[in-house]
Formats: structure tokens, C-alpha cells, sequence
């Protein structure tokens, strides 16, 4: 699907955290500032796409957008020859607007018309979009426990319902101004264990496994609430976000369940999993683990991926998100290593600092992008050079 397997995502949450806090996790990381510096270290590293937010509360001033913010992320990508998926919702809303209301779905539907009509215009296809990032996460964040806007609690299924239909009518906004777009929808794969005193089936962890947790697909795709307007159409491409936090035991959520537990799945099983659901093509758009963690985790993503692809199953890709540190979302102040380059702060900028042990094990996965080189997009002359494809 993209130049190369592997790809690099950059964190572009644009919301109000729980502590009604703004944050835009782009000004935060200095990515506004640097973006073609970004952009050229992931072409040394053989990295030839991304995952880039626009972001709808900063372009969005009461239904006119201004995308003089995506300028710099545009031409980045095309100076450096990286292909971008287009993140047009990530978390954040205009502030005006209410996602319980019915004019919020055609006024997401007017950006996404207009942003659509602009990264056309000033790029070259194909073209990816991600209307809205994890519309299953954002619906328990922000609708069930109140950690993002609109901080509610207890309506989490309510909300879910209310952005799928904005998700859809966006999707449609979408492809009236590019109608040869690629729509990847984003979506958490989690799983859970009962307790391992619990012998029988255990009916709470049968539904959210076989139910909840691909509810956001099952009604764009139309197979549940078809009256949203949902097909398979407006599902495409799969994208599922994947981190060493997403299998837990019932009733222990703050701890992640040990790769190590024998109730532990592994990766490629849920991923097969979805793939059989729906038979579409499949990427990991998200996945990193933290600290001294993250060589481990790439090899260990790597293998799993490995296994899929053996297998035939259309897996086009994997995102390494977030591809630079971040701060914690609720605790500015809190830094997280988890990204390709650390971020340390030196004379008023954040310098990037490549973490070598993760960038050594990238080199080592890139294997994949020569042992299957005939089932991917072909790879140019500098591409090879970069992944260190042997001659």
C-alpha cells in the first residue's frame, strides 16, 4: 500500500483533557516547528509514510477553514516523497459545537469536504484520510468517564452512536471531493480475560470480546444500525491501534495483561481475527510500547506480523506511534519515551534524540520489506538505500 511497511505516525491529539486543560499534542512536540526536519528523518530511516493530523478545532472558525496550519506538514511530505494518511478528527472538536446535537455531523461533513478538497489540490494520490480516530476509545473517554470533551459520564454508547454518524456523513463529505479516496477507519483491537479463578465462561468478557469491541466497524459497515447509512464501502480499509496495554483481566483495566500470560492472545490471532470479519485490507495504525520496552516490542510486532503475512492475509502495513515522545495527555508536565527519537528540551527547542537499541531493531524488521518485496508497492533506489535492502 505504501513504500514501505513499516510507517511512522505523529501524535496529533487537538482536545481538552480531563482537567478542561487544552491540548495539541503537535504545538507540544515542537512538530509544528520542525515538520520538514520530521518528515526527513523518517526518510533516513527508510520510514516512506505517515500518519499527520489536521487539526478540526484549529482550521474549523465557525464552519470557515483556514489550512494555512496544514502548509508546513504538506509540504513536508511532498519535499521528502512520504506518503501521509490525513487524520481529520483526532479527539477535538470545534468548541461551539455539541456531538449530541444533530448539526454536528454536517458540520464535520462541511471540513471534511473542505479538507479533502485542499490535501487534493495540493498533493498527489492516492489519497488516505482517517475521518476519525478511535471512535470506540473517544466514545468511553469522553462519553462514559469524562476525560476528553464533551466530559460526560454515563453515555458512552450514546456518543459512540453520534460520532459513527458524523464518521459516515464525513466519509460521504470525503469522497464527493475525492472520489477515488482511501477512508481507513481507526479503531482500538482489545481483549479480556476473566480472572483466573473463573472456570466457566465468563458472559461479560464474551461480549466486549465477540461485541463491543468491533462495534464502531459493525455500523459503518452497516452491519448493525444500518439506518446511519453505513456499507462496506464507507468501511475500506481496517486500521487497528494495538498497544502492550490493550489485553487486561476483568476488573484489573490499570493492568495489562503479561505477553507472558497464557491467557494472553497473540497479536496475530485478533488481527486474523478481524480480518475474517470483514475481508478487508488490514494495517496497524497504531502500536509502541515505553522505554527500554520498545526493541522488544518491535521484534515482537515484527513476528507477528511475520505470521500474518505468511499466511496471505492483506496486512499493508504498521505504524509506529507515537513515532516522537510525547506528554501525557492529563499531566503536561509528564514526558513518555516511546517514540523512535526522544524529545529533550535544550535552548528553548526539543531536539530529537534517536533511541538507537529501537532503531536497530527497526533495521532488523525491515527484513519483512525484502522478504516479501514482491507483494509490496514497488521500492525506488533511495528507499532501498535507506532500509538497507542488500543489493
Amino acid at each position: 500500500m505504501f513504500r514501505s511497511f513499516f510507517f511512522a505516525g505523529f501524535e496529533g491529539t487537538t482536545t481538552f483533557n480531563r482537567h478542561h486543560q487544552w491540548v495539541d499534542q503537535i504545538v507540544a512536540t515542537q512538530h509544528d516547528r520542525f515538520a520538514d526536519a520530521d518528515y526527513r528523518r523518517l526518510r533516513e530511516v527508510g520510514l516512506f509514510a505517515a500518519r499527520e493530523a489536521i487539526r478540526w478545532p484549529v482550521v474549523d472558525r465557525g464552519g470557515r477553514c483556514d489550512f494555512a496550519s496544514v502548509r508546513p506538514f504538506v509540504e513536508a511530505s511532498r519535499r521528502h516523497n512520504i506518503e501521509v494518511i490525513w487524520d481529520l478528527f483526532h479527539y477535538g472538536y470545534p468548541p461551539e459545537l455539541d456531538p449530541f446535537r444533530d448539526d454536528f455531523a454536517g458540520r464535520f461533513a462541511d471540513y471534511c469536504h473542505q479538507a479533502a478538497g485542499f490535501i487534493h489540490a495540493h498533493t498527489n494520490g492516492p489519497h488516505y484520510f482517517t475521518p476519525l480516530n478511535e471512535p470506540s476509545f473517544l466514545a468511553w473517554a469522553a462519553g462514559e468517564v469524562g476525560q476528553f470533551a464533551p466530559h460526560c459520564t454515563g453515555r458512552g454508547p450514546e456518543l459512540k452512536v453520534a460520532l459513527v454518524r458524523a464518521v459516515i456523513a464525513g466519509i460521504n463529505a470525503i469522497r464527493a471531493a475525492v472520489p477515488d479516496a482511501r477512508i481507513i477507519n481507526v479503531d482500538p483491537v482489545c481483549h479480556v480475560v476473566p480472572p483466573l479463578d473463573h472456570a466457566e465462561p465468563h458472559a461479560n468478557a464474551d461480549d466486549f470480546n465477540n461485541r463491543a469491541v468491533f462495534e464502531a466497524w459493525d455500523m459503518i459497515c452497516g452491519r448493525t444500525l444500518p439506518e446511519l447509512g453505513g456499507s462496506p464501502e464507507h468501511l475500506d480499509i481496517v486500521g487497528v491501534n494495538y498497544y502492550w496495554t490493550n489485553q487486561w483481566e476483568i476488573g484489573r483495566e490499570e493492568e495489562p495483561l503479561s505477553i507472558h500470560d497464557p491467557r494472553h492472545v497473540p497479536l496475530a490471532d485478533l488481527l486474523r481475527g478481524v480480518w475474517q470479519r470483514y475481508g478487508t485490507d488490514i494495517l496497524i495504525t497504531e502500536t509502541a510500547h515505553v522505554g527500554e520496552m520498545r526493541p522488544f516490542w518491535m521484534k515482537a510486532m515484527a513476528g507477528e506480523c511475520e505470521k500474518l503475512l505468511d499466511e496471505g492475509v492483506p496486512l499493508h502495513g504498521a505504524c509506529l506511534y507515537p513515532i516522537l515522545g510525547m506528554p501525557e495527555w492529563h499531566d503536561p508536565e509528564t514526558w513518555t519515551r516511546m517514540g523512535l527519537w526522544d524529545l529533550v528540551p535544550r535552548n528553548g527547542t526539543l531536539q530529537r534524540e534517536l533511541f538507537t537499541p529501537l532503531r536497530e531493531a527497526l533495521h532488523s524488521a525491515q527484513r519483512l520489506e525484502r522478504k516479501y518485496a514482491d507483494r509490496f508497492a514497488e521500492v525506488n533506489d533511495d528507499s532501498s538505500l535507506a532500509t538497507g535492502t542488500d543489493a
